[in-house]
């Protein structure tokens, strides 16, 4: 219906009137707060925001754990990678200690090196050094990496072995197959392989073995159960594929991971089939998107609240304080996702335990599996 000017004139005032009367209430009631919890009491606030800022700068988050993925370069081409070579850039070695000193001395008890691929720049010399580094002089409680282990030689575990804690090794099935299908490979290299070597060499060394597997369209309907019993990792993190914009999903990504996305019944569904798998600890998108604290490669958090990731100003400019304001970490989830190190430190006595304990061989069912396809460390 259309207005004359002199009907819809009058109306405009009166909504005019009402506002106005509206936006003096809302004036006088804002100073009558300030007086009564403000003035009146001898604080010094004068906005809620400004409290809020400064509960947080009184309660800033420790950086307990870490995970500095100090390159984004990788061997492998894994469809629903979440963070991508969109750089190839890594910080110099001095820099990159400066900055895990600084994380120490705010805190950092558990540090976790991952990429992109570790162990494919300076082919693993720069990861040895900040593993040697973490432990020797800055003697943090856990130093571990996480890696596709292609590149991993037992060189490395004669001479970094002793510094490093925990080593986890991405695998996403135990089929040859669909490993080429999700882009878990190099070549005609066997990641298989590959993994039961560092299996073996991560019991000759004492080093804890983890096992990552992210969950896709690909793998979801697998049973993997007497594979991972036969491992025996002491920890086996099942991850469900998650987007990140800008990483593997979006215009500008460089990966196109929607293909690989299942939902939240599918993903339980492997869970389930799992659920006798006494080290499996399962990681719904909503445990994982932030409840990490992550550094990029020029050691800035990354805030992935917002399904992307958001840089922080790097620690070496602004320091951990400022910096870590703009992570977007949920602690809340962290800790009930287990994450904290004493957990962690319960493994890795474990770990320490059972490789005292177990005697080398791979005969009887453990060979079979392996002659199989499977793999076993013997």
């Amino acid at each position: 219906m259309d207005f004359s000017p002199a009907v819809s004139s009058p109306r405009l005032l009166l909504r005019r009137f009402i506002s106005t009367i509206y936006c003096i209430f809302e004036i006088a009631f804002s100073k009558l707060t300030y007086w009564t919890t403000g003035a009146c009491k001898g604080t010094n606030s004068f906005v809620a925001g400004d409290k809020l800022d400064q509960n947080k700068d009184q309660n800033p988050t420790i950086p307990t754990s870490v995970n500095y993925h100090f390159t984004r370069k990788c061997n492998y081409r894994c469809g629903f990678c979440f963070h991508t070579a969109k750089t190839s850039f890594v910080l110099p070695l001095e820099e990159a200690k400066t900055g895990l000193k600084l994380l120490k001395e705010s805190g950092m008890e558990k540090i976790n090196f991952s990429g992109g691929e570790p162990f494919l720049h300076n082919k693993g010399e720069f990861v040895g050094k900040l593993v040697q580094y973490c432990k020797q002089d800055l003697q943090l409680p856990s130093v571990s990496i996480v890696s596709n282990g292609s590149m991993i030689k037992e060189e490395w575990f004669q001479k970094y072995g002793i510094y490093l804690d925990i080593l986890a090794i991405s695998c996403d099935s135990f089929d040859e197959a669909t490993n080429q299908l999700i882009g878990r490979t190099q070549g005609r290299k066997s990641h298989l392989d590959n993994l039961f070597k560092i299996c073996s060499w991560c019991k000759e060394y004492k080093v804890a073995l983890k096992i990552n597997s992210v969950i896709n369209i690909f793998n979801y309907d697998e049973d993997m159960t007497q594979q991972i019993n036969l491992i025996n990792p002491v920890r086996w993190k099942v991850f469900q594929c998650l987007l990140i914009d800008g990483e593997n999903a979006g215009e500008t990504a460089l990966r196109e991971a929607e293909r690989f996305v299942i939902s939240d019944q599918q993903f339980q569904e492997f869970l389930d089939r799992h659920s006798s798998v006494s080290c499996l600890v399962p990681e719904s998108n909503e445990k994982m998107r932030n409840s990490y604290l992550i550094l990029d490669e020029y050691m800035r958090f990354l805030d992935c609240r917002e399904g992307r990731k958001d840089p922080s100003k790097s620690i070496l400019d602004v320091g951990v304080k400022e910096a870590i304001r703009f992570s977007g970490f949920d602690e809340k989830m962290f800790l009930k996702r287990g994450g904290n190190h004493k957990h962690e430190s319960i493994l890795l006595e474990f770990a320490d335990q059972k490789c005292s304990q177990e005697a080398h061989g791979d005969s009887g069912p453990a060979a079979e599996i392996y002659s199989s396809g499977g793999g076993i460390c013997p």
